[in-house]
């Protein structure tokens, strides 16, 4: 038998201004801008100041008609749900435009040039036309070229290749024939290019050099002892090819000087470049510290005049149609959405200011000085509770944002750390600790680097007490390898 009951809860829920300020905090300045962008287009009740020359040329009939529809003499008309004057009065919006004045002077719109040059794949394939083959040859190379990744390998074993060639291209041929001109794509430029693996990637570019008793040692080194080499047992190779240490080494530094990507070293490849433009700017303005936010992020927009001249009509108009009512539901709609929109543009501006404000007042010390070793534990709670906002709210102003320093652009979220204790007992940040690691890996002996316990040990002596584990793991987030791959001969 089925029991019907009523049962009370309290939930909360985000209200669809609430959703838009949210999403609009967590934008960069170029996304920012794009969205911006996009909003322009879809509602057309908001208009960018600079993109409209008439309210730059008609100041005065601007003013004059914001008098006039400001006047009191007008009597509110009430309308189906519709209050026309709550649209035409700025009793409750004193101004739809909004302006910064806390942006950088010296801020200037840069654009990226684009460069006009043929692909990787591309000057492959016009390098093959300086060979003289066959059609069949030529297909084959083609084939060949377009099976090659962006970093320059062929990723493919010859037999699925020989298959692909007779099921896609309708080329039959055997794994010697296509063999035959894979040697004849390794002449291509960039040297190494068309390898099948770094060992293949490496041999071609030494053949491409001019012989030298080095080189010769490099090659033997890269044919027969590749492992030894790539696991850095020196000893081994000392023993094997009987030399000196400064001649194994003077072979070693050939192979260092190649490069194991060929095809990334090419200028002309489609590799995503990413263009970081700063959210923020802090200069040091005699002895203080000066935060500014880019003027990217402060667009002067207002409500459409043409819109708001159409429901002036429809309130002095004295036969109202049904569609003319369709017409100001319409409009209704699109001028709340506009100033909902300025509104969210205002409470995002707000919002990154305070929050970048109290991590500039939190961090001071290192942004006048710039030693990171300065920088204090900081978790996303910490300046939560200096702003009162959430902690969701202050993670998404940190994500994806730039702050330019006198020390080089940074990635505001890299400011965050947590923090241990040192001998004396007091917090010190990890990122502290990580440049202390790091400034001693690169001050170490390159021909005895120290293991993961003994950098242990040497941080424990400097008064930072981590277990070695703890050291691993900050090694690696440093991408920096283990000793053995961090001996020189």
């Amino acid at each position: 038998m089925l029991k019907q009951f009523l049962n009370f809860k309290l939930s909360q829920k985000l209200s669809p201004q609430q959703i838009q300020l949210m999403k609009l905090i967590q934008l960069p300045t170029q996304a920012f801008e794009q969205r911006l962008k996009e909003e322009l287009i879809e509602n057309p009740a908001l208009e960018d100041t600079k993109e409209e020359d008439e309210y730059e040329s008609d100041e005065y009939e601007r003013e004059e008609y914001e008098d006039d529809y400001n006047d009191d003499e007008y009597d509110r008309i009430e309308t189906d749900e519709i209050n026309i004057d709550e649209y035409l009065s700025n009793d409750e919006t004193p101004d739809y435009k909004l302006h910064s004045n806390n942006y950088s002077d010296d801020d200037e719109d840069r654009t990226m040039p684009i460069a006009a040059s043929v692909t990787f794949h591309q000057d492959l394939l016009n390098q093959l036309n300086t060979f003289i083959l066959s059609e069949d040859e030529k297909n084959i190379a083609e084939f060949l070229v377009g099976s090659i990744d962006d970093i320059g390998y062929i990723r493919r074993s010859i037999i699925d290749i020989v298959d692909d060639l007779a099921f896609t291209q309708g080329i039959y041929t055997d794994e010697a024939n296509v063999e035959k001109i894979l040697h004849i794509v390794h002449e291509l430029e960039p040297a190494g290019v068309g390898a099948r693996n770094l060992q293949e990637c490496l041999l071609l570019q030494l053949k491409h050099k001019t012989p030298t008793e080095f080189i010769d040692l490099a090659k033997d080194i890269i044919i027969n002892q590749f492992d030894a080499f790539t696991k850095k047992h020196y000893e081994k190779l000392l023993q094997k090819y009987n030399v000196s240490k400064e001649f194994l080494k003077k072979g070693i530094e050939e192979i260092e000087k190649l490069n194991p990507k060929p095809g990334g070293a090419y200028s002309g490849n489609n590799r995503i470049i990413e263009h970081v433009v700063p959210d923020y700017t802090i200069k040091i303005v005699d002895g203080e510290l000066e935060l500014t936010l880019n003027n990217r992020n402060a667009p002067e927009l207002h409500v459409s005049k043409d819109y708001q001249n159409m429901l002036q009509g429809y309130k002095n108009s004295k036969d109202k149609s049904n569609s003319q009512k369709d017409a100001v539901q319409f409009i209704k709609q699109k001028l709340d959405s506009a100033k909902w929109f300025i509104d969210a543009i205002k409470q995002r501006q707000e919002t990154l200011l305070v929050t970048m404000n109290a991590i500039l007042f939190y961090q001071e010390e290192y942004f006048l000085e710039g030693d990171e070793t300065k920088i204090r534990p900081m978790i996303l709670k910490d300046i939560a509770d200096m702003v009162g906002l959430d902690i969701s709210t202050v993670s998404r102003v940190a994500n994806s944002k730039y702050v330019e320093t006198p020390y080089g652009t940074k990635l505001i979220k890299e400011f965050f750390s947590e923090s241990m204790k040192n001998d004396q007992g007091e917090d010190v940040s990890t990122i502290e600790i990580k440049k202390i690691l790091q400034n001693i890996v690169e001050a170490e002996n390159k021909k005895k680097p120290y293991p993961d316990d003994k950098l242990a040990k040497i941080l424990k002596e400097k008064g930072y007490p981590i277990a070695r584990r703890t050291v691993a793991k900050y090694r690696e987030q440093l991408d920096i390898p283990v000793a053995r791959m961090r001996k020189k001969i």
